[in-house]
Formats: structure tokens, C-alpha cells, sequence
């Protein structure tokens, strides 16, 4: 199910697309479902990320130095300088900014094995890699939107989706893997907790997708203009994180997952965050996220072809 994911994912939002506009009323009803379905997704993916082996994530330095470098130095500069070759309304603003500061931690472990990339190093990081982001977009966001897109941000419902839909199923997940440890029936809910991620991802793309498409549609002149930047990230960013890879001489399969970490973003784990923005700000952040995700599926469909074949090959 995990090799094939990526067409699961495809299929779920052809899905959504088609509950959306087919049925309007069908798509305003499934928004209801939307944290529901994210919080439980969310508890899924915390339980299979090895919080318990952090000590065991520091041991290839190189490559997190690569890592850290390329998401949270490279990736800022260029989203900032997309953004401003492509200028954007606040609301669309803080959408693009959510989704493309943060790194995957989920499939992007797949894409990286599918692109013949280590995944394994790409599976030790992500704890590194969550906690940093977690940290750091409070950071960015305040150095990078305006004014008038920092008044949107309303601390409060941004605090409750935070804590409700990434705090709360963090520390379950946790206490998961910690009440597991050493225990015949622990070991057997957390084997449980491995099948989840794949149906639920595709689960949480329908209910997301057809909740938003609608907007997507009604709001297009505003969303089509995000899409020269999500396009030129996709194509930008493995050049970068290979000359990255040659900075910090990473072998050929670190190198790979270099790449698919600095493209590859975290648009499930972060949407929450827009959802709580006020009014119809909420509603355009989410549907220029929805966007993304659905350019950086087929891109991730190039990227496994190319990224081994051309942008890093075997010697």
C-alpha cells in the first residue's frame, strides 16, 4: 500500500474534485469533517516518526547539516523571492508562506524510496525535522508577511488549531510509542497505527479537496496566480539542494533525499493553521494550499523519474 500510495492519493483527489463541483452541497457538508479527519491523520503519522531514536538521528551529521541548510536557510530565500517576482493578496500570502516553509515528514519517505534516494536517512530525520519547523515558521511568518497579512493571523483560533490538531495528537503519539516500548500488546497497536497514514492521507485529500474546490473554482483569477510560484519552486529547488549536496559531499542516495526534502511540503500538517484564519481568509489560504498539493503530486511523479536519471545520477 505504501509503494502505491502515490496513485491512491491521485485517485482521492479526482474523488474530491468530483464530490466538490458534482455536489455542492455534498463538499460544504464534508468541511465539517475536515479536523476530525486531520487530527487523527496527523496521530497516525506522529506515531510512525521515531521520536524515541532522536539521539540515533544525529549520527550522520553531513546530512542534517545538508537538511537544515536547504529547508530552513535555501527554501525561505526562495519562497521570499518567488513571492515577490510573483506578488500575492495577504490571505493568498499566508497560504503560500504555511505551506512552503514547512518540510514534509510523511510521504515525502516514499517519494525519496520511489526516486531511489535513502530513505532511511530521510525516516531518522524527520523527528529533527518537525521540531525545527514547528519552531521556526512562527519565525518566518513574522518576518515575511506584512502587516496587513499579520493582522490576519488572530492568535487565538491559530493557537487552538495548533494545539488541538498538531500538540494533542503529538504528545498521544508519543505516549503511544513510549506505553509500547517493551510490550506484546503495545507492539500490536502500534503495528496497527503503521496501516493508518495511507488511507487516512487519502481520506483527509477527498474531505479536504472537496470541501475546497468549490472555492478553488469560484476564486480561480486569485489561485491560478499561485501557481507560477508552486511551478517554479518544483523545478528551482533540486538544482539548489544539489548544489547543497556537493557543498556538504553527500553520497548519490543522501544527495536524492536532499532533493525530495527541500521540495517536498508538509501542506496537510500545516492546513489547520489556515482553516483557522477569520472569515473567507480562511478559505482562500486553504484552497491555495489544496493548489499546491495537488501541482506537487504530479510533480513528485517527475521528480522520481528525473531526480535519479538526470539531476543526480549514478557515477
Amino acid at each position: 500500500m505504501e509503494k502505491q500510495q502515490t496513485w491512491f492519493y491521485v485517485a482521492a483527489l479526482f474523488i474530491g474534485v468530483a464530490i466538490g463541483l458534482g455536489n455542492a452541497e455534498w463538499g460544504s457538508a464534508l468541511q465539517y469533517t475536515v479536523s476530525p479527519v486531520l487530527a487523527i491523520l496527523l496521530y497516525s503519522m506522529f506515531a510512525q516518526i521515531p521520536f524515541l531514536q532522536l539521539k540515533q538521528s544525529w549520527s550522520n551529521v553531513r546530512f542534517i547539516g545538508a537538511v537544515l541548510t536547504a529547508n530552513f536557510i535555501i527554501v525561505p530565500v526562495v519562497v521570499w523571492l518567488l513571492t515577490w517576482l510573483f506578488p500575492q493578496s495577504p490571505v493568498v500570502l499566508i497560504g503560500v508562506y504555511l505551506v512552503l516553509l514547512t518540510p514534509c515528514i510523511d510521504y515525502v519517505i516514499v517519494f525519496t524510496q520511489l526516486g531511489r534516494g535513502n530513505e532511511k536517512l530521510m525516516l531518522a530525520v524527520t523527528p529533527i525535522l518537525f521540531v525545527v519547523q514547528m519552531v521556526l515558521l512562527p519565525v518566518y511568518l513574522w518576518l515575511l508577511t506584512g502587516k496587513e497579512a499579520a493582522e490576519l493571523m488572530r492568535v487565538g483560533p491559530f493557537a487552538e488549531a495548533f494545539l488541538f490538531l498538531i500538540v494533542i495528537p503529538l504528545l498521544l503519539a508519543i505516549l503511544t510509542q513510549v506505553l509500547s516500548r517493551g510490550n506484546a500488546g503495545g507492539e500490536q497497536v502500534m503495528n496497527a497505527t503503521a496501516w493508518l497514514p495511507v488511507p487516512l492521507m487519502a481520506l483527509a485529500l477527498v474531505v479536504v479537496v472537496a470541501s475546497q474546490i468549490g472555492k478553488v473554482y469560484t476564486d480561480f483569477a486569485i489561485i491560478a496566480n499561485v501557481i507560477p510560484i508552486y511551478v517554479a519552486f518544483l523545478i528551482v529547488m533540486p538544482f539548489l539542494s544539489r548544489l547543497v549536496a556537493l557543498l556538504f559531499r553527500l553520497d548519490i542516495g543522501a544527495g536524492r533525499a536532499l532533493i525530495f526534502s527541500s521540495a517536498t511540503r508538509n501542506s496537510l500538517v500545516v492546513l489547520p493553521l489556515a482553516l483557522a484564519l477569520p472569515g473567507d481568509g480562511a478559505t482562500i489560504a486553504a484552497a491555495a494550499m489544496v493548489t499546491q498539493t495537488i501541482i506537487e503530486l504530479a510533480g513528485e511523479l517527475i521528480y522520481i523519474r528525473l531526480v535519479p536519471l538526470f539531476i543526480m545520477r549514478d557515477k
